[in-house]
């Protein structure tokens, strides 16, 4: 774990002790501070025994903290331990906050900071693994992977790789990215926001932290990342557009528009970082795609079925459906989505609708989204199950066709988190995969 004298004889308390506040109470412990930790849940304050006092920060007095460390998952635009904390005068940071904090007692490094509100994850175990590539030692965390602070500390030379979330921005004041990426902005999670501009403003601030001298990578794909890359000149502006198509065809887990930005973004950090382009062109090649983001699961019958439960929003699910567009105007996609929408519309995916030769709905979102495809004259079965759904787009299936799981929603209404999603959907298809060795049904 990361350890610092940063903290020592500083008194936290942290308020939710899910994996990174775990690894908060080990590294504040660790690190000679006191620190007050609680959970509602019985089991989890039950892990910092001996390492943390036990105390709910919403009933103790909070006056004489040095900070509150809370979960990127707290709403603090309407939970009350912000206006708690604001009348103590107590900050509220997170675990990138203390990361930010220890820097100056690490070995030498440069940090990567990367948002947006799609492709994040793929970017930064991208970018990870491209560093690895050219021998450096690196980090990936923040949010992917394991918490940041629960990680052993670089040796000299290091590189820690951050994907950051609104969320996590929020909760960091003196994070300097040496090389800091915007991928794209688009509406989401406006229900902790004061509007789009809200959000906006949030992904913004990861720019405004750095010094003047550090580099800045923006995709200038939409308008907002434009505006924003208009007023910083000294950010380097790069697209999807700027990616030779005959060069993407080498790599194989990096198809598609949106994969296209993510490479053309890894790329400039790269230079950035001073990796030579062989060393590049090599990781680019060998790089494979994260679970649940365009994950190839299996090909059954000469049809490839995809695993993109990651895609949350339209948005996001756009550049999927764009990847397999017709091949001599027949389409090839049977489209698996639904479950709990983020908006009543699927705006950003109508571009691709010709591609699609079927689409399954499930969940809660499943009827209205059957009623937008059907009156956009898409084939759509509503299934309401996503292992109806597998099995209904297997059976109408064509060799060449691609069976794609891009919900452009939440998956809270039948699942435990978009992860679940994705495995429950892997294993339907290992059940078809197991039909056919066996002949059963046939």
């Amino acid at each position: 774990m990361i350890v610092s004298d940063a903290f020592v004889g500083k008194r936290y308390a942290v308020l939710g002790l899910a994996r990174s506040g775990l690894a908060t109470v080990e590294t504040l412990a660790a690190s000679g501070a006191s620190v007050i930790a609680w959970d509602q849940r019985e089991d989890a304050r039950a892990l910092v025994a001996g390492k943390a006092e036990l105390g709910d920060p919403l009933e103790m007095d909070l006056h004489g903290l040095d900070a509150i460390v809370v979960s990127p998952g707290v709403p603090l635009n309407r939970h009350p331990i912000a206006a708690r904390a604001r009348e103590a005068g107590v900050p509220i940071i997170g675990d990138i906050e203390l990361f930010a904090l220890a820097r100056p007692s690490l070995p030498p490094h440069r940090v990567v900071g990367i948002t947006g509100t799609n492709g994040k994850s793929t970017t930064t175990a991208l970018i990870h693994h491209i560093v690895r590539n050219a021998g450096l030692p690196a980090r990936m965390g923040g949010n992917i992977g394991l918490p940041i602070l629960a990680q052993e500390p670089l040796k000299a030379g290091g590189v820690y790789v951050l994907e950051l979330s609104s969320y996590q921005i929020d909760l960091t004041y003196s994070l300097d990215c040496d090389v800091c990426v915007l991928l794209n902005i688009t509406p989401d999670h406006l229900d902790r926001y004061d509007g789009f501009e809200g959000y906006i403003a949030s992904k913004e601030r990861l720019l405004a932290m750095q010094s003047a001298d550090h580099a800045a990578v923006i995709a200038v794909d939409d308008d907002v990342t434009r505006r924003i890359a208009a007023v910083m000149p000294r950010a380097r502006q790069v697209s999807a557009a700027s990616v030779d198509p005959a060069a993407q065809q080498r790599w194989p887990a990096l198809q598609g528009p949106h994969n296209a930005q993510n490479a053309a973004v890894a790329i400039a950090v790269a230079q950035a970082l001073g990796i030579s382009d062989a060393n590049v062109a090599a990781a680019l090649e060998s790089y494979a795609s994260l679970p649940h983001r365009m994950q190839r699961v299996a090909e059954i019958g000469g049809v490839l079925y995809v695993n993109d439960s990651k895609a949350t929003n339209a948005a996001s699910t756009a550049p999927a459906l764009a990847a397999w567009p017709p091949i001599e105007g027949r389409p090839r996609i049977h489209w698996i989505l639904g479950g709990v929408a983020k908006s009543d519309n699927l705006d950003e995916c109508v571009a691709s609708f010709p591609g699609i030769a079927c689409a399954y709905t499930i969940g809660e979102a499943g009827p209205m989204f059957a009623g937008l495809l059907g009156a956009a004259d898409v084939p759509v079965k509503e299934c309401e199950l996503l292992v109806t759904a597998v099995s209904e787009a297997a059976a109408n299936a064509r060799p060449g066709d691609i069976v794609l799981l891009s919900p452009a929603c939440a998956s809270f209404d039948q699942f435990r988190d978009f992860e679940a999603r994705g495995d429950a959907f892997a294993a339907a298809v290992a059940a078809l995969a197991e039909k056919g060795r066996t002949g059963e049904g046939a």
